[in-house]
């Protein structure tokens, strides 16, 4: 680096944005994050010894990916790049294998990747790491914000750790804001203060995002005249005028929308219609396609509540139509109906169960032969063949029921639907029962 590199990478960290200049530069700096960076944790340990592998950091904006990725690079004695996903490319990638290979074959020095966002990399910039990842080339540290099981190659994440960072607590939070107005790297020059109710507000509207609470407080600092005394005075008036509401931290393609619709889906199960009706409203809130949420609960008032509710089934696809000719904003009250009623209705998973018993019979035992008598005997010629012939039409006996085989031979003892004592479905039971339905699991015929 020349002089006037060296002055222009000086003046690029002086002018830094306040959640950059703070951001620890040693593990003993680093704020949070103590379940897999505490002094007894594997990558503690693997960064202090200097002897990493490849790893992806997985989580939300804010929570200190590229903090761990620039520890690691002040810490590490191999040869470290950084680039961003993106804006790099495929030149980018050779450029850094070519170094890592001189390094490798040179001077026995290692080479660590760090790819900012690796999950917007395409399947071919992936692919195109791998073998140098694989024979240890290169050591790979990706961050992403998104699910790397939905978003990295599987061959890559196979030969990585994946480490899960969390949302940062409240405290921690505080005691970053804390850090920056004593630090000479913080807001100390400015001479600035804040009270113990504006750190507190910023704290807990950040979310769990350092950097939101940081830019907040560099732009409450650089906006607020000082007063008399000559101190810039950050109160609480002036922190909520700095940062923007909560964000919803939801994407319609990434993690945080399974999550939610996951939770939603559950909540029904759960038979909450409070937390239904909230994960409901989360999705709402966040712009989520009110058809998409309409799909999951008619799957939903099959899955969760079958035949204990029948009606539940109904009311959700009543549900779909009416959101697709309503709209926004009177879909939230239909789809809150909906949500509510699969969520306080009896539940049976007996439809579930069953298709998916019977799925496995037939993968494992194929296609059986329909008993004859049950087959089509519409045509010219059937009953010469058996089609039909010894057939009894239920409507012809008592109570609309005879009994008879209708499964193939080679599965006639098994048992697909098995109804519970819930809603309906101890109806359905009863009924099975009255017209001497399967004696044993019913019990005995009763006259109806």
């Amino acid at each position: 680096m020349d002089l006037f590199d060296y002055m222009a990478e000086s003046k690029k960290e002086k002018d830094a944005p306040l959640a950059a200049r703070m951001r620890p530069q040693t593990l003993d700096e680093v704020v949070g994050q103590e379940e897999i960076i505490g002094e007894d944790k594997l990558l503690y340990r693997a960064i202090k010894a200097d002897r990493l592998s490849s790893i992806v950091l997985y989580g939300p904006p804010g929570v200190g990916k590229t903090t761990l990725a620039k520890v690691i690079a002040n810490t590490t004695s191999a040869d470290f790049h950084q680039v961003n996903a993106t804006i790099a490319g495929k030149k980018d990638m050779e450029a850094v294998v070519n170094t890592a290979k001189n390094n490798l074959g040179g001077y026995g020095r290692k080479t660590i990747l760090f790819i900012d966002e690796i999950h917007r990399f395409n399947k071919a910039q992936q692919d195109y790491l791998l073998p140098y990842v694989e024979d240890g080339t290169i050591i790979l540290i990706g961050a992403t914000t998104e699910n790397p099981y939905f978003e990295v190659n599987g061959a890559l994440l196979s030969r990585s750790r994946i480490f899960e960072l969390k949302p940062l607590s409240k405290d921690n939070i505080l005691t970053l804001i804390k850090r920056s107005f004593e630090s000479d790297r913080g807001v100390k020059g400015y001479d600035a203060s804040i009270t113990d109710d504006a750190a507190d507000f910023l704290a807990d509207i950040a979310d769990g995002d350092a950097r939101a609470a940081l830019n907040a407080i560099e732009l409450a600092v650089l906006t607020t005249d000082r007063s008399e005394d000559g101190i810039i005075h950050i109160d609480l008036k002036v922190a909520e005028e700095c940062i923007q509401k909560k964000a919803i931290r939801y994407d319609k393609t990434g993690d945080n929308h399974y999550d939610t619709i996951a939770a939603f889906i559950e909540s029904m199960c759960g038979s909450d219609p409070d937390a239904a009706i909230y994960y409901l409203a989360r999705m709402l809130s966040a712009g989520e396609d009110v058809k998409y949420i309409a799909r999951r609960m008619l799957v939903a008032a099959s899955e969760e509540v079958g035949n204990a509710d029948p009606m539940a089934i109904c009311v959700a696809a009543s549900a779909a139509i009416a959101v697709e000719r309503v709209g926004m904003p009177e879909s939230r009250i239909i789809l809150a109906q909906a949500a509510s009623y699969i969520a306080s209705a009896p539940k049976s998973n007996s439809a579930y169960l069953g298709i998916e018993k019977a799925l496995r019979t037939v993968k494992e035992t194929g296609n059986l032969p329909i008993p004859p008598y049950l087959q089509d005997s519409s045509y010219k010629g059937a009953a010469s063949l058996g089609r039909g012939v010894g057939y009894k039409y239920a409507h012809d006996y008592p109570n609309h029921w005879v009994l008879q085989q209708y499964l193939p031979d080679g599965v006639a003892l098994e048992r697909f639907y098995e109804p519970n004592d819930i809603g309906h479905e101890k109806d359905i039971k009863e009924y099975f029962k009255n017209i001497g339905k399967d004696p044993e699991r019913y019990g005995e015929n009763k006259i109806i």
